[in-house]
């Protein structure tokens, strides 16, 4: 059996899972799987005829839904980023989950290196079989794509700075193989930040962002939704940074609204394809008991009648 020394608390799970209005005998998509808190909700609720299909790029997330799908079988999982939704095909979903938070298994364990709080290596990858990692990209990038990469997946202002660090640590001892490494060269680089915030937050963010290609993986996932649901079908996105927020309103805006051509003025416009799209925040009570979920906001969208 697999064990995590390291607890994971779902974020918004009770929402979440409300929100997708399980019917019984529906099939839902848990799009990050994580360590399984929705999907073990959501199967609560489906009936024997019911489905649940999980994604997940991490190894450890894989073995643990593998447990769960050989005591369920109602449930799968398939070891790929939620980029591949679209592979399940053309509106066979009643409903799709995507929690895009880093689990705190991932956080918490030094030899993930996602964390600037643990010393460990300077991975960062959220599937460890393949790709490189944050440690192998620093060996080569160009200080102009380091500081373009900080400014645009951190929204760091020392972005500049924070570069120009790197490559002298570079330049005079050769290249960074820890996390620990990485946060004092963005310490002595970054002299303000927010009180309680610490200085290589938003660094750490832009380098995992940038090593896993979340926010272009985001973007396939999302279009990918329109093509799996169902009419009537339920979107529920819950993001934990801006970056990732502003993507999923955009979406969400540009798809509840009749979308007119300018380029050809006698067309018909394009029909809205999601429709009740809403805001839901964390209770007080979940951001007293779980810090983590303090940045955390959900949307919710139903996918219309409209054609795709």
């Amino acid at each position: 059996m697999v064990q995590d020394t390291w607890q994971h608390q779902t974020v918004l799970l009770h929402e979440a899972v409300d929100a997708l209005g399980i019917q019984p005998d529906g099939h839902y998509v848990d799009a990050t799987f994580g360590r399984g808190g929705h999907s073990r909700l959501i199967l609560e609720k489906l009936s024997a005829s019911g489905r649940l299909t999980a994604f997940d790029k991490d190894p450890q997330a894989v073995a643990a839904a593998q447990e769960l799908a050989a005591s369920d079988g109602r449930f799968s999982i398939r070891h790929q980023g939620f980029c591949h939704l679209g592979e399940l095909g053309v509106s066979t979903a009643d409903g799709v989950l995507m929690d895009l938070g880093v689990s705190s298994p991932q956080i918490d364990d030094p030899e993930r290196g996602f964390s600037f709080r643990h010393d460990g290596p300077l991975d960062m990858r959220m599937d460890t079989t393949r790709g490189q990692s944050v440690a192998q990209w620093l060996e080569t990038a160009e200080v102009s794509t380091l500081a373009e990469v900080i400014r645009e997946y951190g929204e760091e202002r020392f972005a500049q700075q924070v570069a120009k660090a790197i490559d002298r640590r570079r330049q005079e001892r050769g290249p960074l193989r820890t996390t620990r490494e990485l946060a004092e060269v963005v310490a002595g680089a970054v002299k303000t930040r927010e009180p309680g915030k610490d200085p290589a937050t938003r660094t750490f963010q832009a380098f995992r962002i940038f090593i896993n290609a979340e926010l272009e993986e985001l973007q396939q996932a999302l279009e990918a939704s329109l093509h799996v649901l169902r009419p009537g079908g339920q979107l529920v996105v819950i993001s934990f940074h801006s970056l990732e927020d502003r993507m999923v309103k955009q979406f969400m805006a540009r798809h509840s609204r009749a979308v007119v051509d300018r380029r050809v003025p006698f067309a018909e416009p394009a029909e809205m394809q999601l429709v009740r799209v809403r805001r839901v925040m964390p209770s007080e009570a979940e951001v007293q008991g779980n810090p983590r979920s303090r940045s955390a906001v959900m949307r919710v969208a139903e996918r219309t009648e409209a054609p795709v």
